[in-house]
């Protein structure tokens, strides 16, 4: 009886769990048994490995295999872990020597020829096995430049299982992890583009300095999905502690490419109002893959045409607007994926959509219906309610020059710089972040500038949710004045955003 044992790391959404695989070769029926909870890939691995062994010029043990993933009753699902299984029951055979194997992660798919395929994951496994004190790693070359990201650990790229097998026995290297790879960002659509809608480029100018949500109202061809595709230029880069979550979140999903491995710009994800709610809030068989709210994470998600989504996708948003976090709870156990990201809603205000309103020609009942699709706890959730006005003029001396980009982002920059100065003993980033309590307790205005906001609880236009989502918003556009703290024209202005529906 001969024993071995290497590690490898099963993925719970972002969160990575290091597991342990013991390979037991002994007398016995000739046969391969896998322990620890396998999904059906897990399973099949058996073969797959067995094929890659032989192809790769090793025999496959003749004698009974019992192989442990530990923790025993943690579900293992994919076909990551055939490369460490194939070095952990060559290594319990005597074929080749364990002593590398006791400290080194392995991730990788075999194919049937020992070539090692990519899988998903690798940052958030990697970053699970620094966490656990392994002091290497080997991985497929073509996922190498990700792994770099992680520091602390020793990575090793691998493309074929002989490669790695070489290496265990000290005959052979494996690549190196160079340094991190950075690519420029590349340049995206510019706000100059956009005609005309001061009030919306107003507010697209709030929603990036505070981080707030947006809803834009209008008749097709006013500029609503342009406005909503610059958001993501205006905001900061992202620092590397946001850059490593959105990264983890996006490798899970197979979203890296070699040549940028590193997310260091706010995502812009769009959303087709067909998409299916797994899609949108994540889901799939066993354990949940991510959806497009997390990888959305730290950037913007846009919803076109927001009316058409049905009421259950749109209500399924509100816990993570809130939390930003999505909670999905499956057979295997609940995953967790970080959501934090801005919502952009684009809606025509009616049927009809005519470019005038008076032009409507849809029923009074039709036109409720419509905007009801929308609900109230959705919309109380949004800071930024905006009506688009018809375009009267293209001709830009008719116009007013539209500010660049550019010019803009500094402004917001700026305004982001304040905002995370004052909140940075607290552990926020932006206004958006703060909680209501905090903002009346700690940062209490006086009662003569929130008087606005009074009434509207008073009479009932406001909500206590609204209410906290008004002073956020008064922040925002004080920070953008420059001014210390927000007065009750700021309040006002605030409090304006909310009240206005139809252009």
């Amino acid at each position: 009886m001969a024993l071995a044992r290497t590690w490898s790391v099963a993925l719970f959404g972002v969160d990575g769990v290091p597991v342990e695989i013991e390979a037991d070769v002994g007398v016995g029926t000739v046969r391969t048994q896998l322990l620890g909870l396998p999904d059906a890939a897990l399973h099949e691995s058996k073969d797959r490995v067995k094929a890659a062994v032989r192809n790769s010029g090793h025999n496959w043990p003749s004698q009974r295999v019992t192989l442990g993933l530990s923790p025993a009753t943690l579900p293992k699902n994919g076909s990551g872990y055939d490369l460490a299984i194939a070095c952990v029951v060559l290594a319990a055979a005597k074929a080749i020597p364990g002593d590398r194997l006791s400290d080194t992660v392995l991730l990788g798919e075999l194919a049937l020829d020992g070539r090692v395929r990519a899988v998903r994951g690798v940052l958030p496994a990697l970053l699970a096995a620094r966490r656990a004190g392994l002091a290497q790693a080997v991985v497929p070359t073509s996922t190498l430049a990700e792994a770099a990201l992680v520091e602390g650990l020793t990575v090793h790229g691998a493309t074929t299982l002989t490669q790695v097998l070489a290496w265990l026995t000290g005959e052979g290297t494996l690549s190196p992890a160079g340094p991190p790879a950075t690519t420029p960002p590349a340049d995206g659509p510019d706000l100059a583009d956009v005609i005309g809608q001061p009030e919306a480029r107003w507010a697209l100018e709030v929603a990036a300095a505070g981080g707030h949500h947006l809803l834009l109202t209008g008749p097709p061809g006013t500029g609503k999905t342009m406005l909503a595709q610059r958001l993501s230029g205006l905001l900061p880069p992202l620092s590397m502690e946001e850059a490593l979550g959105v990264t983890a979140v996006h490798s899970i999903a197979g979203l890296l490419s070699s040549d940028a491995p590193l997310v260091t710009t706010p995502p812009f994800v769009s959303v087709h109002h067909s998409t299916s709610t797994a899609a949108l809030i994540g889901g799939g068989a066993g354990l949940a893959k991510p959806g497009a709210l997390s990888r959305a994470h730290r950037g913007v998600l846009f919803l076109d045409e927001a009316r058409e989504f049905g009421v259950g996708k749109l209500e399924a948003l509100r816990t993570a607007l809130e939390e930003g976090e999505v909670r999905i709870a499956r057979r295997d156990g609940i995953t967790r994926y970080p959501a934090r990201f801005q919502l952009v809603m684009a809606t025509n205000p009616c049927p009809c959509a005519p470019p005038k309103d008076i032009d409507c020609i849809c029923l009074p009942a039709a036109r409720r219906r419509y905007e009801a699709k929308l609900s109230g706890p959705l919309l109380d959730r949004v800071d930024l309610r905006v009506p688009m006005r018809p375009l009267t003029a293209m001709n830009r001396e008719f116009v007013a020059e539209p500010e660049p980009t550019a010019t803009v982002r500094e402004r917001v920059r700026k305004a982001r710089t304040r905002a995370a100065e004052r909140w940075a003993e607290y552990g926020w980033s932006t206004n958006a972040e703060v909680p209501g309590a905090d903002l009346r307790r700690e940062f209490a205005l006086p009662r003569e500038t929130t008087s606005s906001v009074d009434r509207a609880l008073a009479t009932g236009a406001l909500t206590g949710r609204g209410a906290d989502r008004c002073l956020r918003v008064a922040w925002t556009l004080a920070d953008l004045a420059e001014d210390d703290r927000p007065t009750a024209d700021h309040v006002a202005a605030a409090l304006e955003f909310r009240e206005r529906r139809k252009a």
